[in-house]
């Protein structure tokens, strides 16, 4: 049973609210809960906007919680402070890599010092020499060559550039890593070999991903489970196979129905289904266990009627 599985991530009713107050006020992620088990893919899917990348923000505290709990192996940590020796402990713990591999690297400094940032801070290596072979050794892992270390991120591809922040990210030995739409920015020809890495990796270290993206078809493929996010709310989530082959939110259906097909005849032929963005939530619905280990945030009686 899925509720006797580990859970290294416990998210309860988190919101990050921003401008509080004020005419412009974004509720960018509102009253969201969901668990993640230990080892397992959580896939979190969504238009721009919708708040998926806020929420891995969040609960890698990059952003101060506006409300709720997030849980990590059991402790609260949307309350522990931004700078002390539990943020410090917890940083080594999650790890984070990001969508753009030009903008999230440094260009000034050297890829072996890109990498090894977070040995220094943990102390977790004495000395030049020890320092070199674990950057030679991350570096390895995610198929680069080790003579590299000495240049600028300017000097690499897209791709290669987005290793070097895998191997960042892997470098402080985390349970728990946040991939932020790790291959939008990629070219489709390498999209799937970064993928094919980090399961690789996954399988290899023991790891736990929550993977952001926007393209629903890779998300199937690397995923165990998957959440569907609008406007800044889950609206269905389960187990990979089952979003794909029952979905039963309208949003969910509809971004499905846009997902190209590598096929001409079936491509001019297929009907997209169009979801009415101007209804709004009502107070009455959340969400709710319709299907065992299927959610859908509706209202009592829509659960009801899939009993």
């Amino acid at each position: 049973m899925a509720d006797e599985r580990e859970k290294i991530v416990q998210v309860r009713h988190l919101k990050q609210y921003f401008n509080i107050g004020k005419p412009n006020e974004v509720k960018a992620v509102d009253d969201v809960s969901f668990d993640i088990y230990k080892g397992e893919t959580f896939g979190l899917v969504g238009e721009s906007g919708s708040g998926k990348s806020t929420t891995g923000r969040s609960i890698i505290r990059l952003y101060n919680p506006t409300d709720g709990q997030i849980l990590f192996n059991g402790q609260d940590i949307s309350k522990i402070k931004s700078h002390g020796p539990q943020m410090k402990d917890f940083r080594r713990e999650m790890q984070m890599i990001f969508q753009d591999p030009y903008a999230s690297l440094n260009p000034r400094m050297k890829v072996k010092d890109i990498i090894a940032e977070g040995l220094d801070v943990h102390g977790l290596v004495h000395g030049e020499e020890e320092r070199e072979k674990r950057v030679r050794e991350l570096l390895d892992m995610v198929h680069l060559n080790p003579e590299h270390m000495t240049r600028y991120p300017y000097e690499f591809s897209g791709g290669q550039r987005q290793r070097i922040g895998i191997a960042r990210a892997l470098a402080v030995e985390p349970q728990f890593v946040i991939a932020d739409e790790p291959i939008s920015a990629l070219d489709v020809s390498i999209q799937a070999q970064v993928v094919n890495l980090m399961q690789d990796i996954q399988k290899e270290q023991g790891l736990t991903y929550m993977f952001i993206a926007h393209d629903l078809s890779m998300v199937k493929y690397i995923s165990d489970r998957i959440a569907v996010m609008y406007r800044g709310k889950i609206v269905e989530l389960a187990d990979s196979d089952e979003i794909y082959s029952n979905p039963l939110h309208a949003y969910t259906q509809s971004l499905l129905s846009a997902i190209p097909v590598p096929d001409p005849a079936v491509e001019k032929t297929r009907q997209r289904i169009d979801f009415d963005h101007s209804k709004p939530f009502s107070d009455d619905q959340s969400l709710q266990e319709v299907l065992p280990g299927h959610f859908l945030y509706c209202n009592a009686e829509k659960a009801a009627s899939f009993k």
